[in-house]
Formats: C-alpha cells, structure tokens, sequence
C-alpha cells in the first residue's frame, strides 16, 4: 500500500510538472507576439493619450490640462473636416453596400455565363495600386480628360464641368473614386455568404410563387444580416480614416476644403503646417470615439429582436 501510495504523489507530481513546463512554453511561444503588440499597438495608444493634454509647438511640449479640449470645441476647421467626413458616411458607404450585394446577388447565379471573369474584374480595382488609379482618375477627371469629352460628345453637358475645382464636384470624384476602388471587396463577403445558403430555400420559395425581388428582400437580406452589419462596420471605419485618395487627388489641397478629412487634418497639424503633436493626439481621439459610437449604433440596429 504504500509503495501504491508512494507511486501515485510521484505520478502527481510528474503531472503537474509536465503541466507547468507546458504553460511555460506556451507563454515563451506567445511572448515574443505579446512584447511587440506592446511596443507597437499599446505603448503608443498611452502616449498618445497622454501628449493628448501637452500644449506646444514640434516637440517643445509642456502639460496644457484641459487647453487642447477647448481649443477642439472652438476649432472650425475641425468642424468643416467633420462635415466632409460625414457626407463621405452618409453617402459613399450606402450606396457602395447597395452595388455590392446587388452585384454579389448577380454574379451567384449558376446561369450567368462568364460569372468568373465578372467577378475577378469588379475585385480587381481593390488590389489596384493606389498611385496609379488617382493618376488615371485624375486624367479622366480632368478639365479636358475624356469623362467631360464623353459628356460633351453625347450631348449631355454644354460646357466642361470642372469636376477637380469645384467643391460640388470634388467631393462627387472621391465618392466615384472610392465606390470603384471597394465595391467588390465587399462584394466578396456577400458572395462567400451566398453560397453557403442553403438553395431549397429559394426553391421553396420560387415553388409558391414569391418574385424575385421579394425573395432578396425577404430571405437574400434577412439571412446576409451578420454579414452585412460586418461590411457595414469596416466600411464605416474606412471612411472615418479616409486620407489616401484625398492626398493623391488633392496634394495641394482641395477647393475651399471641401474634402478635407479627419485623417487628412491630423496629417496636417502633425507635417503639414507647425506641428502641434498634442492637438493632433486629441483629435485622433475624436476619430476613435465616433467609430466606437457608430459600431455601437450599427450592432444595436442590427441586433435579433426575437427576444
């Protein structure tokens, strides 16, 4: 009994040693990760929070307290890059969500012939090289580029419409632009999604005689819900962050500002014009705090409310 009992606290302890060691190389496997998500990503989320509250010009900083706030309040820049930014939400993200479920719900159909070359020409301006297509954009774009010489072909203008030097029109080339660059990036989630529903579904349907357009307003949207709210969060992310089509199109500045951005501003206070690294941090934060909010608000519509 006791060689049985002596046995038995060795085997324990074989256990749990074996136990420890594996914990031990478990965390030395993730540490190297870990140390660098907090170099990278933690480290400058605090000290950006922190120059948040430094007043200064470059780097001669000193603790402001609560100066940057104010001058956020008061600061009608900020105010007319919040505006641009809210017109690229409103408008861009809708109808680029619209394009690519309707597209998506397109090219899933078995009968479409060509349904592969479709779908690899609607994806490719996402992985197009962002240089080259605010080049070609800004060509077409053009006083004499061939979208007006098109337009002016077929009659349906009567004059160039400057579409680079109006602000009207400045802001309908980056919604053009950006809607071109990344429909069908989301365009393949709801492909993916359509796919792994189940057919019968539509056969029934079709079966009792429900329309086509009922059919994707009342099963394709409903069951695509989960996928649509996630386009819908990393879209609306996208256009809070919204800087590289702006400076490509616009290095000089757009007319009257009327496409300036919050990531645009940021760069700006912080490159572009004396530096001012703490207002710059706090309205960072600005851009945070409104993609905390609309993701909330987004989850919060889109939440099941069976229960």
């Amino acid at each position: 009994m006791a060689d049985a009992a002596t046995t038995g606290k060795q085997g324990m302890f074989f256990r749990s040693s074996f136990e420890r060691n594996a914990q031990i190389n478990g965390w030395m496997f993730v540490m190297p990760a870990l140390v660098l998500i907090g170099m990278f990503m933690i480290y400058p989320v605090l000290w950006s929070l922190w120059m948040s509250f430094q007043v200064g010009r470059g780097m001669n900083l000193s603790f402001g307290g609560l100066s940057n706030f104010r001058r956020l309040l008061d600061d009608p820049i900020l105010q007319r890059a919040l505006f641009n930014t809210a017109i690229f939400l409103i408008v861009q993200v809708p109808i680029m969500l619209t394009l690519a479920l309707i597209l998506a719900s397109a090219l899933n159909s078995p009968r479409l012939v060509g349904r592969a070359f479709f779908r690899t020409a609607i994806f490719l301006p996402c992985v197009t090289s962002l240089v080259a297509y605010s080049v070609l954009f800004k060509s077409m774009f053009s006083a004499d580029g061939v979208i007006n010489d098109f337009l002016l072909w077929t009659r349906l203008i009567g004059e160039p419409i400057p579409w680079l030097l109006d602000p009207f029109w400045a802001r309908i080339v980056i919604i053009i632009a950006i809607t071109w660059r990344w429909t069908g990036y989301n365009m393949i989630f709801y492909l993916a999604a359509l796919q792994n529903i189940d057919k019968s579904i539509y056969e029934a349907a079709r079966i009792d005689g429900v329309p086509a357009y009922a059919r994707f307003l009342h099963i394709t949207v409903p069951l695509l819900k989960p996928v649509i709210l996630f386009t819908s969060v990393i879209s609306t992310i996208g256009t809070l962050q919204l800087f590289d089509e702006i400076v490509n199109f616009f290095p000089d500045g757009s007319p009257g500002d009327s496409t300036l951005t919050l990531s645009v501003y940021i760069y700006n206070l912080t490159f572009r014009f004396m530096p001012s690294f703490g207002y710059a941090a706090l309205v960072s934060y600005v851009i945070v705090i409104l993609v905390a909010i609309l993701s909330y608000v987004q989850f919060l519509v889109a939440r099941d409310r069976r229960g």
